[in-house]
């Protein structure tokens, strides 16, 4: 075995020669021993030196002065940021910003589009407003959804209300597609019309297919009527309906006992014909609302009772004809009805038109022909169409 001694290089000991170990002098490159943690500092200048790393080698460490500023650098940094590892960046909210402008934008045009479909709003450029009300389905009274092929006096009335509050509203238009309906309902129409009148706003009626009997009646104190030449209109006069199923009961074997009060409170029953006395009661109720409906269409269209008694035997007349017999004033669709009612308002220019009761999302659903919406019909108007009384109509 070798006895020469190592190096930590693993070098000989031996082979280091006497000028190299003099010129590796630390006397003669200046070197100086650190006590601390057993580093020492090898420069020719005093203010620089250098630390052995792990495998011995020497690494330059600087001067003193830059060794602290740097460390009160860092310190200064670590001190200022309490987390001394890199935080992620933060995202951008302004995507996301853009994102949801973007969906406002769709859902505000969307609206403007539905708006614009179901009449919502007119021509921007003038204040002044011609009301537009659909008047559609059997008249009668109550609180009936729209949509259901019913036309009630409450929402009519409640709709020329609203127009007339409406100082903008300077004529209203009433859009009518009726077969007719209860007098009473028709009676209230006509009274809150003749209020409107009253305050100097114009109604023009303007007739689609089917404007007869209490939409005739409804139509005669306007303004001015405007039909179509082939709409069916007049059919003046009131009728009373009973009906007698007593054959079907004895047929069935069904019999009824019935106590009353007088003798005519069971009358109208189906399981019973009127007697004679009935029957002469109920001419008298027809006539009464008979005269009724004269009187009104006499002074509304400004005619002699006995001529409109002439025409009002319940027969329906275009309405060629009955603008002829003076039942109605001129020809047209519902266009020419507004343009009519902005020239009575003293509207110059194109009007804005106000739909104040077209047709809607809901009214539409619950008017659609399923079998939900026609039960849902028969229960709102059950009361009419199934009165133990007959139903007077119009």
């Amino acid at each position: 075995m070798n006895d020469k001694k190592m190096n930590p290089e693993g070098t000989n000991s031996e082979d280091l020669s006497e000028g190299s170990i003099s010129q590796n002098s630390p006397h003669n490159r200046g070197e100086s021993f650190v006590p601390d943690k057993g580093t020492f500092v090898t420069s020719d200048n005093p203010f620089t030196g250098s630390t052995p790393n792990s495998s011995g080698k020497i690494v330059d460490q600087g001067t003193p002065l830059e060794t602290s500023e740097s460390k009160e650098t860092e310190g200064k940094r670590l001190s200022m940021n309490p987390n001394p590892h890199p935080q992620k960046k933060k995202r951008s909210w302004m995507p996301y910003l853009l994102v949801v402008l973007a969906l406002v934008t769709v859902i505000l045009v969307s609206l403007a589009v539905i708006s614009s479909s179901f009449g919502v709003g007119g021509d921007l450029g003038n204040s002044d407003k011609v009301a537009v009300i659909y008047i559609q389905g059997t008249i009668l009274s109550g609180n009936v959804p729209g949509g259901l092929g019913y036309a009630t006096s409450e929402e009519i009335t409640e709709n020329i209300h609203k127009a007339a509050a409406d100082s903008g509203v300077k004529a209203i238009v009433l859009r009518i597609n009726s077969p007719g309906g209860s007098p009473a309902a028709a009676q209230e129409i006509v009274e809150e019309i003749q209020k409107v009148r009253a305050k100097g706003i114009p109604v023009v009626v303007s007739m689609g297919d089917l404007a007869a009997s209490a939409a005739y009646y409804i139509s005669a104190p306007a303004n001015y009527i405007i039909a179509n030449p082939s709409t069916n209109t007049g059919s003046i006069g009131v009728i009373w309906v009973f009906q007698n199923m007593s054959a079907s009961y004895n047929e069935t074997g069904v019999s009824y006992y019935v106590a009353k009060s007088g003798e005519m409170k069971d009358m109208g029953s189906t399981w019973r014909g009127l007697t004679n006395n009935e029957k002469e009661y109920a001419d008298a109720v027809v006539m009464e609302s008979y005269e009724n409906f004269i009187t009104d269409v006499s002074e509304g269209r400004h005619m002699p009772r006995s001529e409109v008694k002439a025409l009002a035997d319940g027969r329906i007349y275009t309405g060629t004809r009955a603008k002829e017999l003076g039942l109605v004033d001129g020809l047209g669709n519902l266009y020419d009805a507004i343009d009519k009612a902005a020239e009575l308002g003293g509207i110059s220019g194109e009007p804005k038109v106000e739909y104040m009761n077209k047709a809607s999302l809901s009214s539409l659903l619950l008017g659609s022909n399923s079998g939900g919406s026609n039960e849902t019909a028969e229960q709102f108007v059950s009361y009419f169409e199934e009165s133990p009384y007959g139903k007077i109509l119009a």
